[in-house]
């Protein structure tokens, strides 16, 4: 005899709606974890089950099909996520994207299920998740300890069916989420390393530029002390010449000698010249290569620097002053140090005299006490044409230059601020300018 239904079709039908935008309502607003959570607690009360799981379906390590739950809700409250193979359970029926439905006797149709029996479960109703592109992206279940009546199956029918069809949405939307931020973090992780090459170019290219000028540079001295030796060897000959004949006169001995010690003395002095220009640069570059710290006698160190840079700042007739103590000694990483110093001569050259100078660039150093510690302030200043108020907010972007076609990368400062923030410092331009542009730097005096 068969067991009369509790509700007629229209009370089904009434109960069902109710139950649907009880649990539409409470789901609306919500996304990912917190929907699903919500969810699983509000269909195992509208079902009035001990048990409703919200599962993706994974691949096994052993290459079956498996369930990873996203929400649990077990005898009245939320449990931990877990992972179980599909292999005979009542959720593998469900993969073939049919609903499965066993009102009493579960653990019996699954004798091999564990899970079952430690659930106590005795009914089970299961609804696919299935994707726009028909795949089975995972499993909505309701589980009981106590058979299911004909009435709660058709609940269960109407409810499962509804947000199956909404968890496989919101598994879809994560996703397509999920993808797009794999694709957004390549993208720029290629554009950091796109960057980082332009910057290391940018750096060769100053390197190379420095060359270039050093190169010229040393010329002058190397030339004049080749035409100084070759002078020498002439005096030397007509020393021995005057030796060799009948008479010696001490007065030509002694002129000749004296050339002969001029001669040696602008070889000497040439030649020093040329050994300090190749010297600073060689220290430049060997420097720009490393990050070895050290403690730095900071004016000596600055005044190598700009002597590297002297041919280029020549061409402009642009002098540069140091106002540094002696007795300033930071401990930094010079290779670091002399690219900021580098950039900051290099744009003042370019772009705070576009036609040339005469200019002064002021490079000033102290310490200060700021935060609770203590900090190396440099202060680079010259008497340009300044910054315009939108070129100086945009600064330091990368690939932002005002010579633009004119073999302008934009990097130089951008490098600056990259290097600064590196060695947890700060750089900013003062907005506090008469004339021309000030930049200031702050530094950890002890890296």
């Amino acid at each position: 005899m068969d067991t009369p239904a509790l509700f007629d079709e229209h009370d089904g039908r009434l109960l069902a709606e109710a139950a649907l935008r009880g649990i539409t309502a409470s789901t609306a607003r919500l996304r990912g974890d917190e929907f699903l959570r919500t969810l699983v607690k509000d269909l195992a009360e509208a079902l009035d089950v001990t048990y409703v799981i919200a599962g993706r379906v994974i691949m096994m390590p052993d290459g079956g099909e498996g369930i990873r739950t996203l929400a649990v809700w077990a005898g009245g409250k939320h449990i931990d996520n877990m992972e179980y193979s599909l292999l005979h359970t009542p959720c593998q029926d469900v993969t073939d994207q049919t609903m499965c439905f066993h009102a009493c006797g579960i653990q019996a149709d699954y004798p091999k299920d564990t899970l079952l029996v430690d659930m106590c479960a005795e009914s089970y109703v299961g609804m696919p998740m299935i994707d726009t592109e028909g795949r089975t992206l995972g499993i909505l279940s309701a589980i009981d300890t106590k058979p299911m009546d004909e009435n709660k199956r058709l609940l269960a029918l109407s409810l499962l069916s509804i947000f199956a069809a909404r968890c496989a949405a919101e598994l879809q939307h994560q996703d397509r989420e999920a993808l797009l931020e794999h694709l957004v973090e390549q993208r720029t992780e290629a554009l950091r390393a796109a960057q980082a090459s332009m910057v290391e170019q940018e750096k060769m290219a100053a390197l190379g530029a420095l060359v270039a000028g050093v190169a010229h540079e040393v010329n002058t001295p190397i030339g004049v002390a080749v035409t100084a030796a070759s002078g020498m060897s002439a005096y030397a000959d007509q020393m021995v010449a005057t030796l060799d004949g009948p008479k010696v006169s001490r007065s030509e001995l002694v002129s000749l000698a004296t050339r002969l010690k001029g001669a040696a003395e602008l070889v000497g002095q040439n030649l020093a010249r040329a050994a300090e220009l190749i010297g600073n640069f060689k220290q430049l570059a060997v420097d720009q290569g490393t990050e070895h710290v050290a403690e730095l006698a900071l004016h000596d160190y600055v005044h190598s620097v700009v002597s590297a840079h002297s041919p280029e700042l020549r061409k402009g007739t642009i002098t540069v002053e140091l106002d540094i103590p002696d007795t300033l000694r930071p401990r930094l990483p010079a290779g670091k140090l002399s690219q900021i110093l580098s950039n900051f001569l290099m744009n003042s050259a370019k772009h705070g005299y576009p036609d040339g100078g005469p200019g002064v660039v002021t490079i000033s150093a102290r310490e200060e006490q700021a935060e609770g510690r203590s900090w190396l302030a440099i202060v680079v200043t010259d008497d340009g044409i300044g910054l315009a108020p939108g070129v100086r907010e945009r600064v330091f972007e990368p690939f932002f230059t005002t010579k633009r076609g004119q073999g302008g990368s934009g990097l130089g400062m951008h490098i600056v601020y990259t290097i600064v923030h590196q060695m947890g410092g700060k750089v900013w331009a003062d907005t506090d300018v008469e004339k021309g542009c000030r930049f200031h730097v702050r530094l950890p005096l002890k890296a």
